[in-house]
């Protein structure tokens, strides 16, 4: 027995090495039979070359299209962007124009109407996230305040002392610094 194992293990070998010989006839009959010519070569790779740049040239416009449309979307948000602050402000307007066109002579009324105005500017304002700096008693900030003067005073050294004119913040950054006198150091 042991021989015809033998027998077997050698045909089986035998067969592998016939498959394994005929599997690169087989990769070779699969390929094409003659090799390309150089001006064949040239056509395909310049076939090749047009794809490329075709595929290039598509993906230009497509980033230069975004870009553009980015552009207009940042133009129209900066030319609308004032357009809540401005209808905030018409009733302001409307207000002052009133005020005017009243030929009233009674100057407690207008006194009321102007105060009533300042408050609708004011509300207006903090609707657009203006905020007003009136620091009075408050440590010397220079990028907050503008120092005038330095006066003597009892306060402790760099305080605001007064306020000559409120400043002004929109969104955490200055719009107008106030204008204040600071206390001198003793």
């Amino acid at each position: 027995m042991t021989q015809d194992n033998n027998q077997e293990k050698t045909q089986e070998i035998n067969e592998l090495d016939k498959s394994a010989e005929q599997a690169p006839a087989a990769d070779a009959a699969q390929e094409p039979a003659a090799p390309l010519t150089p001006e064949e070569k040239i056509t395909a790779l310049e076939a090749q070359i047009q794809e490329h740049q075709d595929q290039f040239l598509r993906a230009k416009a497509e980033v230069e299209n975004a870009r553009r449309r980015s552009m207009e979307e940042v133009a129209k948000a900066h030319k609308f962007a004032i357009e809540g602050f401005a209808e905030n402000l018409l009733p302001v307007l409307d207000s002052l124009n009133a005020a005017l066109t009243d030929s009233g002579s009674d100057s407690a009324k207008m006194k009321e109407g102007i105060e009533l105005t300042l408050k609708q500017l004011i509300s207006a304002l903090e609707k657009g996230r203006v905020i007003e700096i009136n620091p009075i008693g408050e440590k010397f900030d220079p990028h907050r305040h503008q120092a005038i003067a330095m006066v003597p005073h009892e306060q402790e050294a760099n305080t605001v002392v007064t306020v000559l004119q409120k400043g002004y913040l929109i969104a955490d950054r200055v719009l107008r610094p106030a204008l204040v006198t600071v206390s001198q150091p003793k």
